[in-house]
């Protein structure tokens, strides 16, 4: 691979592309090989995903580590957030071959320092890219005097046992729950998870396979849910989950089928969190729901509101010293899985919750879902700056109307607010409107949208 092409590979916080037309075993040996000099590690651990090419690479990336002196960890199949246990328990810095909810011909690598800290942008990404862009022409360096030894450790039952030991569950009625794991990494850590659970579990696409002959492995999409709200509804069952690819996301399904906010699952984690952390600090992004920060105050603690995105939600948890925090994408960060995000305790939150009361789903989650909102819509744009400038233009002027920049541009009043920002990667502008009633939320969408796309 050219040097020039390495830097489309090199996300916010991971590494990802088509295999092999941009990244193959050779070049995975020379990251493992930069991340060790990079981190300065002795020692690391890596997981990897059902894709086909996870495997291989994996095995790659460990024995780029291995030639540097690195004693390795093998995991083998798990899911992110089992990842970020190893990493968090074992105390290394730790390497997951995913691409998330990724197309199956997608590969990448998410990478994180001891304990499950991010390496982003500015905290090693850039350097391991240059160092593979350097040896990828020139040639790596020599291996290191000593070899690293290569190791297996199967983590599924410490990671179960940690993730059960957060969240009170002696109190649970019995639960009908379907899971579509999308045939990805929920199919391999939903069983030993639930095993000890008063839980009827319905499996759905347990079976992994990186081709994914179902649906995709995004629920954040409607159409990949529809089977899921099938099923609820056809079994009578009391709760819905769907995972990603990589199962570090869970999105939840009411019984009758309707799916349930992110920003609704994360106010309701919120206070089940400071129920047990008094006054405690929660990190919500800028674009989930006002009920969020609301309940936050009113279950005695402090929210902080940030950008959107991984690297900045955990930069807040560490620097505020947050017990939770949640995004609209339905990544559920926790102070006590060392600020890594997963889905999977989230979704043990919520059984814990539906479980300790005698009452569906559907009513527990109306008290923390209070405002109508848009979800993201994205529009194509020639120029995001002079089209998001327009927009700014017809609003700022308006009366009871605050504006921000905190990420793109926020505009806020008693009864309602837009954001409109910038992907990164597309020539797109997102959009999302939340209001009291449906008929402003209408308006406000109605109006933002016809500025952008006129």
């Amino acid at each position: 691979m050219a040097a020039a092409d390495l830097s489309q590979l090199v996300k916010a916080y991971d590494v990802r592309g088509v295999v092999p037309d941009q990244w193959d075993e050779e070049l995975a040996e020379l990251f493992g090989a930069a991340f060790v000099r990079v981190t300065g590690a002795d020692a690391i651990v890596v997981g990897h995903d059902m894709r086909p090419s996870s495997p291989g690479l994996s095995g790659a990336f460990a024995r780029g580590a291995a030639a540097r002196g690195a004693d390795v960890t093998l995991i083998g199949l798990c899911s992110t957030d089992q990842l970020y246990f190893a990493s968090g328990h074992l105390g290394l810095p730790g390497a997951m071959f995913t691409a998330s909810h990724n197309p199956a011909q997608y590969n990448g690598i998410k990478m994180c320092r001891a304990g499950a800290a991010p390496v982003g942008q500015d905290t090693g990404l850039t350097d391991i890219r240059e160092l593979v862009e350097t040896w990828s022409v020139d040639g790596a360096p020599e291996p290191a005097a000593t070899r690293g030894a290569i190791t297996e450790r199967d983590t599924l039952s410490e990671y179960a046992a940690h993730l059960l030991s957060l969240v009170d569950l002696a109190d649970m009625r019995p639960l009908k729950v379907v899971v579509d794991a999308g045939n990805g990494m929920g199919g391999h850590t939903v069983p030993t998870v639930f095993e000890s659970l008063p839980i009827t579990l319905v499996p759905m696409y347990f079976e992994l396979d990186g081709t994914f002959p179902n649906h995709e492995a995004n629920p954040l999409d409607p159409a990949n849910v529809v089977d899921l709200q099938e099923r609820v509804r056809a079994e009578g069952a009391d709760i819905g989950l769907a995972f990603d690819g990589d199962a570090d996301r869970c999105f939840v399904v009411d019984e009758r089928g309707e799916g349930v906010s992110p920003s609704a699952i994360t106010a309701l984690v919120a206070a089940r969190e400071l129920g047990k952390h008094p006054g405690g600090t929660v990190i919500h992004n800028l674009i989930t729901s006002w009920s969020v920060p609301e309940v936050v105050r009113e279950h005695g603690g402090t929210p902080v509101r940030t950008r959107v995105g991984h690297s900045f939600i955990k930069q807040e948890m560490a620097s505020t010293g947050a017990i939770f925090g949640g995004e609209h994408s339905a990544h559920y960060y926790f102070r006590d899985f060392w600020n890594a995000d997963t889905g999977m305790l989230a979704a043990l939150h919520v059984l814990a919750a539906l479980g300790g009361q005698p009452g569906p789903l559907s009513e527990l989650v109306a008290q923390y879902d209070r405002y109508r909102g848009s979800g993201e819509i994205n529009s194509t744009v020639a120029d995001q700056t002079a089209t998001t400038e327009k927009v700014r233009a017809s609003f700022e002027s308006r009366p009871d109307t605050t504006i921000d920049t905190l990420d793109g541009l926020t505009v806020t009043t008693p009864t309602w607010w837009f954001n409109l920002r910038p992907s990164n990667t597309e020539p797109l502008l997102r959009l999302n409107v939340e209001a009291k009633t449906p008929e402003d939320l209408a308006r406000v969408r109605d109006e933002v949208l016809a500025l952008v796309r006129g």
